[in-house]
């Protein structure tokens, strides 16, 4: 009943998104602008308030999985997109990250806290993504774009991002223990109760809003990092967590995690730097439509 309720109450929220973009009150510039609320107050103070909480030192198998099935699917998708294919190296990079960067930081959250009760277990999953996957791929996409590809841009843009920044912050905390004075921590545990639901009616806004597949003839392309991202991913993550004895509720958080849908924020690297654009639009929408029905066996399997 508790899955069901989750889901129902993800669904719900979504829906209200689309029926917002549906009716106009939030069109295409609402809907980013909704979303860079989230992404640049509301997500980092959830950051904060989720990371500072987690025990880093037991969250290692948990990293262990995730990383694996996400190098696995990106390795993949690169391998067959470059040798079968013969795409460029900055639609390979888009389309890898299509197929193994999960939403974690949007729906991630909402599933791991409404689904398995527990928003740490998508933590390590965060911290893989936007402390290794995504700096390194925008240094690549920086490089062949002729975009600040020094080692000054490098670490400007690790520091100006809010998300990386929260998660070094939440990190800190966690490791030492350490407690924000109430005065500092009120504020964010507030703006942090924001995320959640303004992460989703953007997502159903977006949705509403976005073209349907199938129409710009990289049907392949899709179709292989669809198949990696809800197929291939969550069974890697099933069998790297069970080889190190993960169980319960985090073997089911860290498949889960892995079966959700490619990130949005993909999507807004290809539109910057003009690569890859339509697979990873397509993806998106495509893993976002399958991607509940997927969680939802796995919740039933491992629940």
């Amino acid at each position: 009943m508790d899955l069901l309720i989750g889901f129902v109450t993800i669904l719900v929220v979504i829906a209200c998104g689309a029926a917002l973009a549906h009716t106009g009150v939030l069109d295409a510039r609402s809907q980013r602008t909704l979303g860079e609320v989230a992404f640049f107050v509301a997500s980092p103070a959830l950051m904060i308030v989720v990371i500072s909480e987690v025990e880093i030192g037991g969250a290692v198998a948990n990293l262990a999985a995730s990383a694996a099935s996400l190098a696995t699917c990106f390795l993949l998708y690169a391998a067959w997109a470059r040798w079968r294919r013969g795409l460029g190296t900055g639609s390979v990079l888009i389309g890898a990250l299509a197929s193994s960067y999960v939403n974690a930081g949007n729906l991630g959250i909402a599933v791991a806290a409404f689904v398995v009760g527990d928003t740490t277990v998508v933590v390590p999953t965060l911290l893989v993504q936007m402390l290794v996957v995504q700096p390194a791929a925008l240094v690549v996409l920086d490089r062949l774009t002729g975009r600040g590809s020094g080692t000054l841009a490098v670490v400007k843009r690790l520091t100006t991002n809010p998300l990386t920044v929260a998660a070094l912050l939440g990190v800190v905390l966690a490791l030492t223990g350490w407690e924000l004075p109430r005065i500092v921590a009120s504020p964010i545990e507030l703006l942090a109760g924001l995320a959640i639901p303004a992460m989703l009616l953007s997502y159903g806004a977006a949705l509403r809003l976005s073209p349907w597949p199938g129409k710009a003839g990289h049907n392949r392309e899709v179709l292989v990092a669809t198949v990696l991202k809800l197929g291939v991913m969550p069974v890697v993550a099933w069998a790297v967590g069970s080889a190190l004895g993960l169980d319960g509720r985090v073997l089911l958080g860290v498949v889960i995690t892995a079966a959700l849908p490619t990130a949005q924020n993909i999507f807004l690297h290809a539109t910057r730097y003009r690569t890859g654009e339509d697979v990873a639009r397509e993806t998106i929408l495509v893993t976002t439509l399958a991607s509940l029905p997927v969680a939802l066996l796995i919740a039933v399997l491992l629940g």
